[in-house]
């Protein structure tokens, strides 16, 4: 089944195409804890063009799975990758979780029907005014 899924989508990890340039061109230069593994391709001409960098997702390819410490890496704001434990969030940075929207974990509020709550009641929120 996973070859058949390589051989149809791009959303279900890396294609052909993808995993037959990664060997070729590709230098692997990490994996984060979610299981994404990056690399790196020299430019063809130095000095000139930013080395190429990508990312091979571990499930469905979406971006919001990237750490803080590997998305500074990938978008080349920080030459060195992260390596383990290297990168250190500042204090007010809450724990990175991936976008979940679309998902059976989204977050619905409460009463929201996609979950089978009911609505609450409509309440007035002003009082209309009305000349005298």
């Amino acid at each position: 089944m996973r070859f058949l899924k390589q051989f149809i989508t791009w959303w279900n990890g890396a294609t052909w195409n993808t995993l037959f340039y990664t060997w070729r061109k590709g230098e692997h230069v990490g994996t984060d804890a979610m299981g994404n593994r990056y690399y790196r391709a020299k430019s063809a001409i130095p000095d000139s063009i930013p080395e190429r960098r990508w990312v091979i997702y571990a499930n469905y390819s979406e971006a919001s799975q990237v750490p803080p410490g590997w998305h500074g890496w990938i978008h080349h704001r920080v030459d060195t990758p992260p390596r383990e434990g290297d990168y250190t969030p500042r204090e007010w940075e809450k724990p990175h979780h991936e976008n979940l929207t679309g998902t059976v974990n989204a977050y619905h509020p409460p009463g929201s029907i996609a979950v089978g709550g009911k609505p609450r009641a409509r309440t007035p929120d002003y009082q209309a005014w009305r000349p005298e």
